[in-house]
């Protein structure tokens, strides 16, 4: 009995590689968005009054730590460098524990509800999840 040694080899390879290939795990899956906002379209989508002083983006990002955060980031201040306001308590609690401080210029209105703006960061990291899969 001859043993064709480099397909035995390859049908090994295969069957390795595929077993310990490892699956995406839904946690551990990376995700970002962001919604351009301004006060003028703010009621077109919206109950509450518009909760920032100025335009900009609402933006989102998913880590498995901490789940969904959601920022605000005033027009122009949107780069890589640029730290957002903290929305909800995710984000809050992923800027304490990574030691950093916002450095946009503080844009909510005092006494805003942001439970409306929340919810859209919120919803742009759902449409993103589910466009991915």
């Amino acid at each position: 009995m001859r043993i064709n040694l480099p397909r035995w080899l390859i049908s090994i390879a295969i069957l390795w590689l595929a077993a310990c290939t490892s699956i995406q795990d839904e946690r551990d899956k990376f995700v970002s968005g962001y919604v351009m906002v301004h006060e003028m379209f703010w009621f077109a989508d919206h109950d509450r009054p518009y909760p920032f002083t100025t335009s900009g983006e609402i933006s989102c990002v998913y880590y498995p730590d901490f789940g969904v955060e959601v920022y605000f980031e005033p027009a122009g201040y949107s780069k890589d460098s640029s730290i957002g306001t903290p929305l909800n308590k995710a984000a809050a609690e992923s800027l304490k524990q990574a030691g950093l401080t916002p450095n946009v210029p503080y844009s909510i209105k005092k006494g805003a509800d942001l439970s409306e703006a929340r919810e859209v960061g919120l919803k742009a990291c759902r449409e993103e999840m589910h466009r991915d899969t």
